[in-house]
């Protein structure tokens, strides 16, 4: 088991081992769940990955990203810029997400998805935490109200969402540099099996967004909603019915005087 390396796991979450070398390291994982709970978040985000962009990861490289093309401009140039080139195209081929950037601006994830991806990577980082889920404990929920809503520039509830299950266990401040101010509020809750479900805050950006969008993502649902004032990306390892009943618990108390969640 000794010979079980990061790239071995990171080998094993891409699929790329042959069935010897899965039944190892699945017997390594078996011992050590504390790397198994790292592998498994690691699986968790993949899925994620590939099923926001796999529309982008199933269209051809764009001809001026073709490995022709870039290697006849760099033969104009010296070393270093040719090896730059070269990392770009391999860039391409095996990163979805940063396919998107080697893309042109019209060609851009919208913005609802852009906050969906943020919200989900952000959900699979904190919710494997026991100490550190959390930035400021639900015990605190006055001042962590008021700490966010002066970050995010808008007033923030912390919705109670106990008559669906769920115990509210504290939030955080995020970075979120698509939107006006560049933060975002996390939120999180969990329910009585230990499932947890957290709330992506933002304040609404300057450019249009889709009133709804929900998303399958491997294990988890992910429910973007956005009004006059913020959007809010909600996600849980929920059917999209139960994610849709306490959305509308969710919406009603972030904006009162708002219509209220609509898929």
């Amino acid at each position: 088991m000794s010979g079980i390396t990061r790239d071995t796991l990171m080998a094993f979450v891409d699929g790329h081992l042959d069935p010897t070398g899965r039944t190892e390291v699945e017997a390594f994982l078996a011992a050590n769940p504390e790397v198994a709970a790292e592998v498994a978040l690691l699986q968790r985000q993949n899925d994620a990955i590939r099923t926001l962009y796999a529309p982008a990861g199933a269209e051809p490289i764009p001809v001026r990203l073709s490995v022709d093309r870039i290697a006849h401009s760099g033969r104009r140039r010296n070393n270093r810029f040719l090896t730059q080139a070269a990392a770009a195209v391999v860039l391409v081929g095996v990163g979805l997400a940063g396919g998107w950037l080697l893309r042109g601006n019209a060609d851009t994830p919208g913005i609802a998805d852009r906050l969906i991806a943020d919200a989900v990577s952000a959900h699979t980082v904190y919710v494997l935490e026991k100490r550190h889920a959390v930035e400021v404990g639900g015990d605190e929920e006055e001042h962590l109200s008021s700490w966010l809503s002066n970050r995010l520039q808008t007033n923030l509830a912390m919705p109670d969402l106990t008559a669906s299950g769920l115990t509210f266990l504290g939030g955080r401040l995020l970075p979120a540099p698509d939107v006006p101010g560049g933060k975002a509020a996390q939120l999180m809750y969990e329910d009585a099996n230990g499932e947890r479900l957290t709330l992506y805050i933002t304040p609404r950006p300057g450019i249009d967004a889709p009133r709804t969008e929900l998303a399958s993502l491997g294990a988890d649902t992910a429910l973007f909603w956005s009004d006059d004032m913020l959007t809010c990306t909600i996600t849980a390892p929920y059917s999209a019915d139960k994610l849709e009943a306490i959305a509308s618990a969710v919406f009603a108390q972030l904006n009162p005087s708002g219509d209220g969640y609509e898929i």
